[in-house]
């Protein structure tokens, strides 16, 4: 996102705008740079990245300062779950026009939510594009050296915990597109709102960070469904694991749509987009961690535990049958 040498440049009055203001970290050089630096002394500097696409990771009307927000939580979230703490990010926008309707709102956002994580902007980079709008941010954080939460640490007699509530994002993507949710909520608005806003605007467990680093063995965040990404961590891990499905926290709209058989199971384990930290800890280190989280104001649930084995994840109902999962997380592919 360094300005060339037009003054004159359309890109670099938008930068100038709108980024500018949010590249507070001395090491983003006021952007002025063709790149930035960090520092780490005796740290490891975690970088993760993750684009969302207009038509795939959010609808074309969706409000700009909404995007914004989900561009960069989506990352948060990973940084989250290996136990790090956020350094800064890198943007970059790919517009069909330079639009100030939809630039303000998003530039604000981005800032407060920079701040609000304390990830300031590094830098980046904007292009046109006659294509769907793509916003991809990568985003950078720190750990202990050697301390990062891996995905291969699951030992057998963990225990699989998640934060928050499963499910309710892909709810509110079908109340955004006017689904059977939709339809079956019209008389609930608190509830639509829930389930959008929760799809739009993840909420990032980064005030958990040092307490996943403290106790969890192994840890991810769950992005494409809790089915697939607890598949992932095992096979990462070498292990398997028992879920025990009752004890999969949901938020009371989707209890409710799953008693009346809206929807069924699959579509909450499956359904992507939840952004929730999920995570195997020592059976000696819960209460600790569950102590932890409930002090940092992070809701965490022990949904099951993990064996040895190496088949995929088995998801048990009231009666102790294992679920026939006919799709597990959402696959761009």
């Amino acid at each position: 996102m360094a300005q060339n040498n037009n003054p004159t440049s359309g890109e670099d009055s938008l930068i100038a705008r709108y980024f500018k203001p949010l590249a507070t970290d001395p090491g983003a050089f006021n952007l002025d740079d063709d790149a930035a630096a960090l520092k780490a002394a005796g740290e490891d500097i975690v970088v993760t990245t993750d684009a969302i696409v207009e038509g795939v990771h959010f609808l074309p009307d969706d409000p700009p300062d909404t995007l914004a927000r989900k561009a960069l939580r989506v990352n948060l979230s990973d940084i989250a779950a290996k136990g790090a703490v956020p350094s800064g990010f890198v943007l970059t926008l790919a517009l069909r026009q330079a639009d100030e309707a939809w630039l303000k709102p998003f530039a604000e956002a981005l800032g407060e939510d920079a701040a609000h994580f304390g990830c300031p902007l590094l830098g980046g980079d904007t292009v046109s594009t006659p294509g769907p709008l793509m916003i991809s941010v990568t985003a950078f954080g720190r750990v202990p050296e050697g301390r990062m939460v891996h995905r291969s640490g699951a030992h057998p007699g963990d225990r699989v915990v998640v934060t928050g509530t499963i499910g309710d994002a892909a709810l509110g993507l079908d109340v955004l597109r006017s689904g059977l949710v939709a339809e079956t909520l019209v008389g609930d608005p608190v509830a639509r709102e829930m389930l959008a806003s929760r799809y739009r605007v993840p909420q990032p467990r980064n005030a958990l960070a040092r307490i996943v680093r403290a106790h969890a063995s192994a840890a991810m965040d769950v992005s494409d469904g809790l089915a697939g990404d607890l598949t992932k961590l095992c096979a990462a891990s070498r292990v398997t694991a028992v879920i025990d499905v009752q004890s999969i926290p949901l938020s009371q709209a989707a209890a409710g749509l799953l008693a009346r058989k809206v929807i069924g199971i699959e579509t909450l384990l499956a359904g992507g987009d939840d952004y929730e930290i999920l995570c195997a800890v020592p059976g000696h280190r819960m209460d600790a961690f569950t102590r932890e989280a409930r002090q940092a104001g992070v809701a965490v649930t022990a949904i099951g535990g993990v064996i040895a084995g190496h088949s995929p994840p088995s998801f048990l109902d009231a009666q102790g049958r294992e679920l026939a999962l006919q799709r597990l997380s959402y696959s761009h592919f």
